[in-house]
C-alpha cells in the first residue's frame, strides 16, 4: 500500500477540524472528542453531499437575479437610471477604467460560477469516482477556500463607488436590490466550501460506504 492510499480512516485516526490535532477516536461509532482543545470529533461530516448540495443550488438560483437586476441606481436632476452588474462593467470600460472593469468582471461574473461549478464537479467526482487525482481535487479545494476570501470584492467596489460618486455635485447614487441577491450567493458559496468535508476526496469506494453504514 503505497503512502499516498492511505487515510485516516484506514489507521484508525481522526482529526480534529478544529485544532487540527490527530488522535485515536474513542470508537468509530463515537469518536468522542478531541484531548486537546475539546471539541467534537467526527470521522466525516454528517449530510455534507446534501448540505453542500441545497447551498448550490441555492446560489444558482440567486445568482440568476443577482446578474440581472439593477445593483446601483444612479440620480441626477434630469433622469434616474439602473445599471446592472453588466452595466457596469462596460461603463467602467467605456470610460477607460478598463482595470476596475477587469476586476468587478473577475470578481462578480467568473469567480462565482468557476466556484459552483467546481464545488459541483467535486462532490460528483467525490461521490461516484475512486481516489484517482485525489492530489489536483485537494488542491482545487484549496484554491476555491482561498479564493473565497475575495468573493466580496466587487460588493465594496459598488459600495465605494456609491461613496465617491455621493461627493459630486447634483449626482447620487444608491446600491439597488441585485446586491441583495449577489451578497446571498457570496454567502451561499462560502458556506457550501465549508459545508463540504475534503477528506471524502481521499476516501475509496469501500471506506465511503463504511462511513454511510456508521
Amino acid at each position: 500500500m503505497s503512502v499516498l492510499s492511505l487515510t485516516s480512516l484506514k489507521v484508525g485516526l481522526v482529526r480534529c477540524e478544529t485544532c487540527g490535532l490527530v488522535s485515536r477516536p474513542y470508537s468509530l461509532q463515537n469518536p468522542g472528542y478531541c484531548p486537546r482543545c475539546g471539541y467534537k470529533l467526527f470521522l466525516r461530516r454528517h449530510k455534507t453531499f446534501q448540505y453542500t448540495w441545497a447551498l448550490i443550488i441555492a446560489a444558482t438560483i440567486c445568482y440568476i437575479p443577482a446578474i440581472t437586476l439593477p445593483v446601483l441606481t444612479r440620480i441626477t436632476i434630469t433622469y434616474t437610471k439602473d445599471d446592472t452588474i453588466i452595466d457596469g462593467i462596460i461603463a467602467l470600460y467605456a470610460e477607460g477604467s478598463w482595470h476596475l472593469a477587469l476586476i468587478v468582471l473577475i470578481a462578480s461574473i467568473i469567480i462565482p460560477i468557476a466556484k459552483l461549478i467546481a464545488l459541483g464537479y467535486l462532490l460528483v467526482i467525490a461521490k461516484y469516482h475512486s481516489q484517482a487525482a485525489s492530489i489536483d481535487r485537494i488542491r482545487l479545494y484549496r484554491l476555491i477556500d482561498f479564493v473565497g476570501r475575495w468573493s466580496m470584492l466587487d460588493v465594496f467596489v459598488v459600495t465605494f463607488a456609491v461613496a465617491l460618486i455621493q461627493l459630486q455635485p447634483f449626482l447620487t447614487t444608491r446600491p439597488a436590490r441585485g446586491v441583495l441577491f449577489f451578497a446571498a450567493v457570496v454567502v451561499l458559496t462560502l458556506l457550501a466550501t465549508k459545508t463540504f468535508d475534503p477528506r471524502l476526496i481521499w476516501d475509496s469506494d469501500i471506506e465511503r460506504k463504511e462511513v454511510h453504514d456508521r
